[in-house]
């Protein structure tokens, strides 16, 4: 049982305002800083409240000042990393979910050694992977494509070990009802498993989309065309500069703009994302 102490209540809620300051000041501070001119923001003191160029940046970000600078619009650049995002996630959840179901419910030999095989993966680390994976894209001539892009990316044991322990915990008795009622193993698992599995999926969802739209790393790597870049990329290479020659305006609305995605997939599912993490349905 929790006591419910004053002085107790009072230091949690102080960590707690402390934890939301640290998180939102860096946020609040961008927005700022997108409604200043470029010269604004280099100059010390920077101010703590909005300018007035809040619009005209934005309009001007939109219309082509990021292309300018990166030879890309910022409409493309979030496109690609919109496509990135929802093929990286869609294609993990599709593969784990049909990974974990072939190794719970069918019987084959050395099942649990290929279970094995792709949960030991997440022992070993990107920079292992990333090179013999760069080598293969290359050979397959998919730099500076979507396919490049998102591919090597789709696998993940980390999901095939969530939805395998779900899968897990699906009574045996259902199964056989199953069975019994002449249901195939695709109808048992779009009738059954499916819906049962739908928070654990969109919890997931909201997870790899995250994942594939803070990607950095790997787009850096396989893309030379800057049609190909990502809305993370981009930032990257408008502050390949000096201080002074940077739009700080411009990577400010940058950045803002490349928040909201990813908040408003964990705002529209939030409350299937927290069921999906707190719950197991059956």
């Amino acid at each position: 049982m929790i006591e419910n102490r004053p002085i107790a209540r009072v230091i949690a809620h102080l960590m707690l305002v402390l934890g939301i300051i640290i998180v939102a000041f860096p946020i609040y501070y961008t927005f700022v800083a997108s409604s200043m001119t470029s010269n604004d923001i280099i100059r010390p003191p920077m101010s703590l409240l909005p300018g007035n160029h809040l619009s005209a940046n934005y309009t001007e970000a939109m219309v082509g000042g990021v292309e300018r600078v990166v030879g890309v619009s910022l409409e493309r650049l979030l496109f690609n990393s919109f496509v990135v995002a929802l093929a990286i996630a869609i294609g993990k959840i599709v593969i784990s979910f049909l990974s974990a179901f072939a190794i719970v419910f069918f019987r084959f030999p050395f099942r649990m050694g290929f279970f094995w095989m792709i949960f030991i993966t997440l022992m070993l680390p990107v920079e292992v992977r990333i090179l013999p994976t760069y080598k293969v894209i290359v050979d397959l001539g998919l730099i500076d494509t979507y396919a490049g892009l998102t591919l090597p990316l789709m696998a993940s044991a980390t999901a095939t070990f969530l939805f395998r322990q779900f899968f897990l915990t699906i009574p045996g008795e259902l199964v056989e009802a199953a069975r019994i009622d002449n249901a195939g193993p695709f109808r048992f698992m779009r009738d059954i498993l499916l819906p049962l599995s739908r928070t654990n999926i969109a919890a997931l969802f909201v997870i790899l989309f995250i994942y594939g739209w803070t990607q950095y790393l790997w787009p850096l790597l396989v893309t030379n065309d800057a049609k190909m870049n990502t809305i993370i990329i981009g930032l990257k290479r408008m502050v390949d500069f000096t201080d002074a020659s940077t739009p700080w305006n411009y990577v400010m609305v940058t950045a803002i703009l490349a928040i909201i995605p990813p908040v408003m997939v964990v705002v529209l599912m939030q409350r299937w994302f927290v069921k999906g993490l707190v719950e197991t349905e059956k």
